[in-house]
């Protein structure tokens, strides 16, 4: 045998397209060349594959080796086809069977003795390599996060050896992984720990229940950070494949995740001195930013006016498009960003207008100023502007006298909401488009009226108008009410303050 083909993933984007390993041994001077746009790390592989396969006891073949990676206009990078190049080239020595390759895909990184070390991106590997109805050959660090796609086969190894003994049917590898929990694992936090602020902690209750942007504005120290924080305690757990996808881009970046907590929503706070890169994604070889990380779940953006204003008005595409296409030179990639926005702000630049300790020196050309930090196209795309005053002593002394409601209970209606929308059109209300909203939050005369006048009186947009429709929809669904009504149209109103004429 002196051509042999082995079937590995590459990695663009979230996506892992499929990368054809041909090794072909010939006559001539001993040589090991690689093509098929490689990058230093896989150019590096042969002086790793030649060390491991020695190491481990094989021939290393003393030919011309050519190893073409297909297709050849696809970039290729890292360590991860150092194992499909290994089995390739055994095979073409006719040194381990070549005629049951077809059925597997292999990834994986060798050491110089021979070891597997893990790789990242392993999911979408999986996933395809499920679709593709082929087993996946991987290092045994992998096999809990590749695990989480059902349907797929998997042989997970700790050494070159282990593999082609499985391969020359001597040696039966058992798959052992730990099932991931379908519970929410409390980190400590709950919504009984903030003490009053009911108008706020109904405000997220929606917001949760519907999937909407919310912006609190309040002087500092009222709870914002702490009310945020709490946000995922109330958040529905994921369906199966909004996990996937929240996991496929988790596996690709350089952030740690908890593959047996894998349903619970995502939820980042990246600091105010954040670049626009950061937020987005970005980089010469483009990796995911925080918006795409906090898909399908949350994002939390505390002292709004203090990011750059370039780096907020970058949110206001994927806020309207659930996702970031990055564009390069050489590349484009295509990053999911469904996220829900929250945000915090203090009302002006020392923090305290409007506070009851009259703190506030302020002058209105600075409040102004301030405030436009934030532009009004960004503020039209956010569904809730909420006010967050001081409590008084006693309440934060005692809390409230009728007692705090815990996440678990405020999460059970919200849930309940959620599944209500989920049932009727398939996604949750905020992220309903324009036909949808024409066809599911349908008002009465006159809560055509009262919309109709809200608008002009306060010089909302079109879109707030839709926005204000959606919001309604969760509030009725919050209500068990199949009909929006007047009161929850009017409560939905209420929460449009910022973009006031």
């Amino acid at each position: 045998m002196e051509l042999a083909v082995v079937y590995s993933r590459g990695r663009s984007g979230i996506e892992a397209p499929l990368v054809t390993v041909e090794v072909h041994v010939a006559n001539g001077l001993p040589a090991l060349n690689i093509v098929g746009l490689p990058e230093a790390a896989v150019k590096e592989s042969k002086d790793r594959v030649r060390s491991a396969i020695l190491n481990s006891r094989f021939d290393f073949p003393m030919q011309r080796i050519t190893i073409n990676l297909a297709p050849a206009d696809l970039p290729k990078e890292g360590g991860r086809f150092d194992l499909a190049i290994a089995l390739g080239i055994l095979a073409a020595s006719g040194q381990i069977p070549s005629t049951n390759l077809k059925h597997y895909e292999c990834v994986g990184e060798l050491s110089l003795g021979g070891d597997l070390r893990p790789i990242k991106g392993i999911l979408p590997v999986a996933i395809q390599a499920r679709n593709n109805h082929r087993k996946l050959i991987l290092p045994k660090e992998n096999t809990a996060e590749a695990a989480l796609v059902k349907g797929i086969e998997i042989i997970p190894a700790v050494h070159l050896l282990e593999i082609c003994a499985y391969l020359n049917g001597q040696k039966q590898i058992p798959v052992e992984y730990a099932q991931p929990s379908q519970e929410i694992v409390s980190d400590g936090v709950d919504f009984s720990d903030v003490h009053g602020q009911y108008h706020v902690k109904r405000a997220f209750e929606i917001a949760a229940a519907g999937a909407h942007n919310l912006l609190m504005l309040g002087p500092p120290g009222t709870g914002k950070s702490m009310l945020a924080a709490r946000l995922p305690t109330i958040l529905p757990l994921l369906s199966e494949q909004q996990a996937q996808e929240t996991a496929a881009i988790a596996s690709i970046s350089d952030q740690e995740w908890d593959v047996h907590n894998w349903l619970k929503p995502p939820y980042r706070a990246p600091h105010h001195t954040a670049s626009a890169a950061a937020l987005v994604g970005g980089g010469s070889n483009p990796r995911p930013g925080e918006i795409s990380l906090a898909h399908n779940g949350a994002l939390f953006l505390d002292e709004l006016p203090e990011f750059d204003r370039k780096v907020l008005e970058v949110l206001r595409e994927p806020l309207e498009s659930g996702h970031i296409t990055i564009s390069r030179a050489a590349r484009q990639v295509n990053f999911p960003a469904r996220f829900q926005l929250i945000a915090a702000m203090n009302p002006c630049p020392c923090g305290y207008l409007g506070d009851s300790s009259g703190r506030c020196h302020c002058s209105s050309e600075q409040v102004m100023r301030y405030r436009a930090r934030v532009s009004g196209p960004l503020l039209d795309r956010i569904d809730m502007h909420l006010e967050v005053p001081r409590v008084s002593h006693e309440v934060l002394r005692n809390g409230s006298p009728q007692g705090e409601e815990s996440s678990a209970i405020i999460r059970a209606r919200v849930v309940a909401a959620r599944n209500l929308a989920v049932s009727r059109h398939g996604k949750a209300n905020a992220i309903l488009n324009a036909k949808e909203v024409k066809q599911l939050c349908i008002l009465s005369a006159q809560g055509y009226s009262l919309l109709e006048q809200a608008m002009d009186r306060f010089g909302l947009s079109h879109r707030a108008y839709h926005r204000i429709l959606k919001l309604a929809r969760t509030i009725a669904d919050l209500a068990g009410s199949p009909q929006i009504e007047i009161n929850h149209l009017s409560e939905a109103i209420s929460y449009r303050k910022l973009d006031r004429k």
